[in-house]
């Protein structure tokens, strides 16, 4: 069966990336043998629809399920309209994410798990979180996720906006996005850990 899988990088190696419809790539996995196409997200650019050209992507390439870390509305819409499953709240290894599948470990999600524009960094008060940026801190270069497009709603307020017009969904949101990153995190020290000890 095929497995497609939002990643940060060309291989199955590389972390799930946590946006499905602004991830570098899609991994086509064939379960049975761990074969795999990487196909790089051509809607990365776009300014809006991402989440449906990314849906309609993944469903034209034979997926029967999608493994994410997290999906809007509007692409979980067009996912379950071509009947594919989808799971949400992924993390680690493409290959981890597989095999993690397979042994049956994760159930399909009944809706999206974010709200819409969720992985551009727009927030509903029009604040925004784009991550540090690149002259103040080295890249990283092995395609990891830790661009400048993990952009996420900011932490508190805008200027000017009164604490009490944060909306309930913005803080739950806030909250996901606070859960994701630290998984991120562990894995990617997990993964780091993993290779330097190859060094030794």
């Amino acid at each position: 069966m095929k497995i497609a899988i939002s990643s940060s990088g060309p291989d199955l190696d590389s972390l799930v990336d946590p946006r499905f419809g602004r991830c570098q790539y899609f991994l086509i996995v064939d379960s049975a043998d761990m074969s795999f196409e990487a196909v790089p997200n051509t809607n990365l650019s776009l300014g809006g629809g991402v989440g449906i050209q990314s849906g309609k992507m993944v469903a034209d390439s034979g997926a029967k399920v999608v493994l994410t870390g997290n999906m809007g509305p509007n692409a979980y819409q067009v996912l379950s309209a071509a009947g594919l499953d989808v799971i949400t709240g992924v993390s680690g290894t493409v290959r981890e994410a597989v095999e993690q599948y397979k042994q049956g470990k994760f159930g399909a999600a009944s809706q999206a798990n974010v709200s819409d524009h969720f992985g551009s960094g727009a927030a509903q008060q029009g604040a925004q979180f784009t991550g540090p940026s690149r002259a103040s801190f080295p890249a990283f270069g092995t395609g990891r996720g830790m661009g400048r497009g993990i952009g996420r709603r900011a932490v508190g307020p805008r200027m000017g906006v009164p604490a009490q017009a944060i909306m309930p969904e913005e803080t739950a949101d806030l909250k996901e996005t606070v859960r994701s990153l630290r998984r991120q995190v562990e894995e990617m020290q997990k993964r780091l850990k993993q290779l330097e000890s190859k060094k030794e």
